[in-house]
């Protein structure tokens, strides 16, 4: 389509026919108050040109059109607009069907990542690439950036989504703070490959750290970050993390290695490597191998990319290979579980047992009648380097019913059979091991009593929910030289536990008991069926006093009161406490107490009291005190203080701190946080980050992203505005 002004309809029809046939696909408008030449080869527009083909538009005050070439000349406060940018300059040449053309003295903005810059001249490569000589790019607003890329040669790549610069250097406040003969950085919030910002940081165990990070994008789905890393303190460490993410499987895998210079001959590693996959319909295989090659690496290297991955542990590390197979009526796994210790002579650690290999069978059924009938089976093969090896074969039926059961009350019958059956190597003569069968009977029972209230001028319901647990398993002698320990320990008593039937964690125990155990529980509940508040109370009755033991239980504690209440009263404040009395002793046994405020974006306090103490006949008195505050706050119109503090009352000693500044600018964020963490006994490592982040293109310095998030609940990463 033409559309022109002060011509006469034949000259406009001619031309718009000749224009329209430079190519099939491309239709270009031509706007303007006046048009000279000749329609079948070249055309002068003079006065408000506008001209669009496709997503590429130009304004000027005069713009000549060649026809044949379809290219176009434009002087005089040229704008270009094409892929979600914009150009502007004196003058303008661009060929519309190839995009090839360049620009003089522009300024120009990526509006889809909110970039702007100026340069003495843009060469359009293609409709999708553009270069840029002698300029600079920033993501700030207005003529005096903070920072900017200043550029000897600039490419913008949109169809790729990636930015590449020549001779770049990175100046802010007026300051160079970083340079490079060649880097990339992205346009979009795609993925692409590249190197990534160097990061700076430094550790009291290692010194000074400088990692390089070179990004793999190999598919949307797959990538490869590699971590070359100079340790001032140790030398040259390289590694790397592999993701990938499938159909039918997934996995990441993170590891490091490095000819220690404090350890001359030695090569010290690190790995974690986590997989999934679906092998049929109800099949899965799941793999987490975790390892290091002594036993100072987590305290050697803390800020190890191994220890980056939510789930693994710094001291005990686990080696697993799992099949699992699950239909509607039964389910199935194999496991390999095996443990490798990173031990602390100071703090020592016994080494668990293997499972080489522990094989479980359930089956369920459930019928109409409501009588339910389920059979879980184990198989575990315990293997262990000093301790008693041997085999063991567990069977536990239980038939149940459910149909007393309505919407005011419930009351559950089960009677289950504890089977057990042991085959130890010869290396334990003492041991006899016998079969051990056991049955439990339980009843659970409970009302339920609504009523209408109001929380905090709400409408809600409250419900009373008295409850009674009774539990009956008469005594067996268990004793340490009849059975062996391989997996058990005693419970904690909590309000989960308390409705347990065995107080025991494991198969290698099962404890006698004739208890009742009563609870009231209230709750509000809003319309809408959110939690507000849960307030419980609960006591465990020994109506006779408990055998088994593992040799250090305190059978007192059975008949501990215990105290909940947790629930988010309001959609800032959110309450957890939970208390357990002694009345033997009269005194608190354990205790957790939390209170977590949320009063706005970026506004957050946590204070939590933790205490558990030992009073048992015979064995020492113990005692852990805990304060723990942490926060994160506005201390200005930018700045933002963020800290946790963890004092240990008894030993009157800090565990883990961290202290530190944010500043929110329009198109940057600094931050410096230093972190305290106990590394060993006695033993404590301290890490200072700092941290530089321009939006839209890099970061320097060392991220305490990872440490801001792990230490201060309810952190929220400070964001520019769009």
């Amino acid at each position: 389509m033409i559309t022109v002004m002060m011509l006469g309809s034949a000259v406009a029809q001619e031309t718009r026919r000749l224009v329209d046939s430079v190519a099939d696909d491309a239709v270009t408008d031509l706007r303007a108050e006046q048009l000279t030449g000749r329609p079948d080869r070249e055309v002068q527009l003079e006065g408000n040109v506008e001209i669009t083909r496709g997503k590429t538009s130009i304004d000027a005050y005069s713009v000549k059109y060649n026809i044949i070439d379809d290219r176009v000349d434009a002087v005089g406060n040229v704008l270009v607009q094409k892929a979600g940018s914009r150009f502007e300059g004196n003058e303008l040449r661009l060929k519309l069907d190839t995009g090839v053309g360049y620009m003089d003295s522009l300024v120009y903005k990526l509006l889809q990542r909110n970039a702007q810059g100026r340069a003495a001249r843009i060469d359009f490569e293609s409709e999708d690439q553009a270069t840029i000589s002698s300029g600079y790019y920033t993501t700030c607003n207005g003529p005096d950036p903070d920072w900017y890329l200043r550029t000897g040669r600039l490419t913008l790549d949109e169809g790729a989504g990636v930015g590449y610069a020549r001779n770049a250097v990175l100046v802010f406040k007026g300051v160079p703070v970083a340079g490079a003969p060649r880097i990339s950085f992205p346009l979009t919030d795609e993925r692409v490959s590249g190197f990534l910002a160097p990061t700076i940081a430094s550790s009291t165990s290692s010194g000074l750290q400088v990692t390089t990070p070179y990004f793999w994008n190999i598919a949307p789905n797959r990538d490869v970050t590699f971590f070359p890393r100079y340790i001032a303190q140790r030398g040259l460490m390289l590694g790397a993390d592999v993701r990938y993410l499938e159909r039918e499987f997934a996995g990441e895998t993170r590891f490091e290695f490095i000819n220690d210079t404090k350890l001359p001959g030695e090569t010290r590693y690190g790995f974690s490597s986590r997989h999934n996959q679906v092998l049929a319909p109800g099949l899965t295989l799941a793999t987490d191998i975790n390892g290091a090659s002594d036993d100072n690496y987590a305290r050697d290297f803390p800020l190890s990319h191994v220890w980056a991955r939510p789930g693994v542990n710094r001291r005990l590390l686990t080696q697993s290979v799992a099949f699992n197979y699950g239909a509607a009526d039964w389910n199935g796994a194999v496991r390999l579980i095996d443990y490798q210790v990173l031990q602390d002579p100071n703090a020592l650690i016994t080494l668990p047992y293997a499972r080489l290999p522990q094989v479980n069978v359930n089956n369920f059924h459930y019928s109409d009648s409501g009588l339910d009938l389920t059979m879980n089976s184990e198989y575990t093969r315990f293997a262990h380097p000093t301790l008693v090896q041997g085999d063991r074969l567990v069977f536990n039926p239980r038939i149940s019913y459910s149909q007393w059961q309505r919407p005011g009350f419930f009351i559950r019958p089960s009677l289950s059979l504890h089977g057990t059956l042991y085959n130890l190597d010869q290396s334990a003569p003492s041991m006899t091991a016998p079969a051990r069968v056991l049955p439990t009977f339980s009843l659970d029972s409970g009302l339920v009593f609504e009523r209408d209230a109001t929380f905090f001028n709400r409408q809600a319901i409250q419900t009373l929910e008295p409850r009674a647990f009774y539990t009956y398993t008469p005594y067996k002698e268990q004793t340490a030289i009849l059975y062996p320990r391989f997996d058990t320990s005693e419970a904690d008593l909590n309000y989960a536990q308390i409705f347990r039937e065995n107080r025991f964690v494991g198969h290698d125990r099962v404890g006698d008991s004739n208890q009742l155990t009563l609870a009231l529980i209230s709750r509000f509940l809003e319309t809408t069926g959110a939690e507000r508040l849960r307030l419980a109370v609960a006591q465990r009755i020994n109506l006779k006093d408990p055998t088994v033991s593992l040799g250090i239980t305190n059978q007192a504690a059975a008949e501990d009161i215990l105290l909940l209440m947790s629930g988010r009263v309001t959609d800032e404040l959110r309450l957890d406490a939970n208390l357990q009395y002694d009345q033997t002793n009269r005194d608190v046994n354990r205790m957790n107490a939390g209170v977590f405020w949320q009063a706005g974006p970026m506004k957050v306090v946590n204070a939590q009291y933790r205490r558990d103490s030992r009073n048992i006949p015979g064995y020492p008195y113990t005692n852990y005190e805990l304060i723990d505050l942490s926060g994160q706050w506005p201390m200005s119109q930018r700045w933002y203080g963020v800290g946790r503090v963890n004092y240990l009352l008894d030993d009157r000693r800090m565990g883990q701190s961290l202290l530190g500044v944010e500043y929110l600018a329009d198109c940057w964020i600094f931050r410096l946080v230093g972190q305290r963490i106990p590394t060993a006994a006695g033993v404590a490592t301290t890490h200072l980050f700092m941290q530089l982040e321009f939006r839209g293109l890099a970061t320097l310095g060392s991220s305490p992203m990872r440490a801001l998030r792990g230490s201060v609940p309810g952190y929220q990463p400070l964001q520019q505005p769009q």
